[in-house]
């Protein structure tokens, strides 16, 4: 059985959960009463939430994993703008095809994470500086790649990342009286699929567990046997595959590298998941919630685009109010928790 220590953590971290599910719930709602008239309420306006930030999700999964170990990485929006240029200089320039370029990108994600999860690790140092060297170089080296923008019209990347989707539900009838049924692209397809594996390894498998332990008390992960080192380098690699193949979703999107691409991205996706109630601290954590930080953001976007006269610059503005809001949450929670022990 759980002790009681444990069953308040749960019950805290589920509170934070449905905070923010309700949360989404209800900012939907508001715009279906408001822009309803306009499309709002259509199920591809619902989908394209998911479309327009596949790459965020699968970052923000990333992100969450990394946050749940009680450290962080800001260089993720770099190597999104890395993978996209690399993609696109292999693809246009260096003649590469789409699927070898693509295996490229994934394995750089992955060797990105393991020297940064070495250096954090290993060798002691804080995350946050590991990863703003991280976010430097990447940037750096996409500048180097190329300070041009460059195009994709390689037609089997183009190919899969327009192929079209149809659900077989939500259609309407439009001016001509052709009946037309939403669509999602490949990239959330993807997206979905790796959210749900990792929801699965974070809470059913030992690797998962022990991500929990490590933020939540890492000496007392050590007094358990746990490889803390070890995990940790694993928890790193795992983020820098996500942010690599993230990357990918975000340039199935624009089709194209250039060097200021995917910038903030990574402030959007430590947003997301403290917005879906990860603790900053540590050892609290659900990718689930973080998709829902995801669709939150994706909603605000929405609202100003519905809107037509707000500048884009209020998404930023309703992000930060809302992520003051879940860290005062979070800490009225720490506190009753402490006032209970």
């Amino acid at each position: 059985m759980k002790n009681k220590s444990e069953k308040k953590k749960l019950d805290g971290n589920s509170f934070l959960l449905a905070v923010t599910i309700i949360l989404f719930f209800v900012m939907y709602i508001v715009g279906i009463i408001m822009f309803g008239g306009r499309g709002f309420a259509k199920v591809q306006n619902f989908l394209n939430l998911f479309i327009s930030n596949a790459g965020l999700i699968v970052v923000a999964t990333g992100m969450t994993i990394v946050m749940i170990t009680g450290g962080i990485d800001i260089s993720v929006g770099s190597v999104v703008a890395m993978v996209c240029m690399m993609l696109a200089w292999m693809m246009e320039r260096g003649n590469i095809g789409a699927f070898p370029a693509i295996l490229i990108v994934l394995v750089t994600g992955c060797i990105f994470g393991l020297v940064q999860g070495f250096l954090v690790a290993y060798l002691k140092i804080q995350p946050f500086i590991v990863t703003l060297a991280g976010m430097f170089f990447a940037r750096g080296m996409t500048s180097i790649i190329s300070q041009e923008m460059i195009s994709i019209t390689n037609k089997t990347f183009t190919g899969i990342a327009t192929f079209k989707m149809y659900l077989p539900f939500g259609g309407y009838l439009n001016k001509k009286g052709v009946m037309i049924y939403p669509y999602v692209y490949p990239s959330v397809i993807i997206a979905l699929v790796v959210l749900a594996i990792v929801f699965v390894v974070l809470k059913y498998t030992k690797f998962g567990r022990s991500i929990y332990a490590i933020g939540g008390n890492e000496q007392s992960a050590l007094l358990l046997g746990l490889n803390v080192r070890r995990i940790k380098l694993q928890a790193y690699v795992l983020d820098g595959f996500l942010a690599g193949l993230g990357g990918l979703l975000f340039c199935m999107n624009t089709c194209s590298g250039f060097v200021e691409q995917a910038k903030g991205f990574e402030m959007d996706a430590i947003a997301s998941s403290v917005i879906g109630g990860t603790l900053l601290t540590g050892g609290v954590g659900n990718v689930i919630g973080s998709l829902f930080g995801v669709l939150i953001k994706g909603t605000i976007e929405s609202f100003i685009t519905f809107q037509g006269t707000l500048s884009s610059w209020w998404v930023r503005i309703t992000i930060a109010a809302l992520l003051c809001f879940f860290i005062v949450l979070q800490s009225l929670i720490a506190a009753l928790k402490r006032k209970n022990k």
